[in-house]
């Protein structure tokens, strides 16, 4: 299984190209996106306990280190790349929404094979996801406000329907649960690999005839962003704590969003264009992470 789950970009990029050669089916999908999102969101609950949380407050430089990089740097990073590529308000404010998300639910995997530090990893996760809830819709408003209508209070509503409320209930069901669900608990990751799929495949049938005019363009400004995330997290990492694996946890979890969510928020809230950069990040920053991760696991 965990094969399986390792395999996420291969996946990805099979069920992309059928959307773009059977684009239908996964057309008519279009309304699964949130729900697959929410499956995804309480996978994450169920690999967390009420200790997860705690460690915030035990780790408090660190943790706002992290969050600091991850809210300040990436959607920045997004801003500029977009205005310096001159990418349409719709693909400025995907790739903006991308920088507001928190941290991917597959960075505490890169972590692990990166022999990063996997508890700062999953607390940063779950502390990114939580403050993601006020951060995303702000930031947001903030970058794009002036080119394109950022509905701030509905975006909260949902960030806090598909985020916080699943990961809440797949954390009680962990707590109360756990200890009798080890099999199932095994199989969420793989659930959560295919829900991912699924949303990517989605989201590229509806950005169909986007890809041929801007694929390229927009290709360029994902691996960009990705680029600098990576960077920035383990080069200011270092700079701060003078610590490897601090350095290499801060730049997997700086440098790899949650890309569903700001897909989902983008389809919901603006257009499918504007989820199109959010697909190609779910892609191209597990194929870098996995890449680096390999890279450094060897060092």
């Amino acid at each position: 299984m965990q094969k399986i789950t390792r395999l996420f970009p291969l996946w990805a990029l099979l069920l992309s190209s059928l959307a773009l050669v059977v684009p239908a089916p996964f057309v008519e999908a279009k309304s699964m996106i949130v729900p697959l999102l929410g499956v995804v969101m309480f996978g994450m609950g169920m690999t967390l306990t009420r200790a997860n949380f705690t460690a915030v407050l035990r780790r408090p430089r660190l943790i706002g280190l992290g969050l600091a990089l991850q809210f300040l740097v990436m959607p920045l990073a997004a801003w500029a790349i977009a205005v310096r590529l001159q990418l349409p308000p719709a693909l400025l404010a995907g790739l903006v929404l991308v920088g507001a998300s928190p941290g991917g639910t597959a960075s505490n995997v890169i972590c692990y094979l990166a022999r990063g530090d996997l508890a700062l990893s999953i607390t940063l996760t779950t502390a990114s996801t939580l403050l993601a809830i006020v951060a995303m819709p702000l930031l947001t408003w903030l970058y794009v406000g002036e080119r394109v209508d950022v509905p701030v209070l509905d975006m909260l509503v949902s960030i806090f329907k598909i985020v916080l409320l699943p990961v809440a209930l797949g954390v009680a069901v962990n707590t109360l649960l756990g200890r009798w669900l080890g099999p199932v608990k095994h199989a969420f990751p793989l659930l959560s690999v295919v829900a991912i799929v699924l949303i990517i495949a989605i989201i590229v049938a509806l950005n169909r005839d986007n890809l041929a005019a801007t694929g390229a363009l927009v290709v360029l400004a994902v691996v960009l962003h990705n680029s600098i995330g990576l960077a920035a997290g383990y080069a200011l990492g270092r700079l701060a704590t003078g610590d490897e694996r601090t350095a290499r946890t801060l730049a997997i979890e700086v440098g790899m969003q949650n890309s569903g969510l700001a897909a989902a928020l983008a389809v919901k809230y603006f257009s499918a264009a504007a989820a199109l950069p959010a697909a190609l990040f779910s892609v191209w920053h597990n194929m870098s992470g996995s890449l680096l991760a390999a890279w450094w696991s060897r060092r």
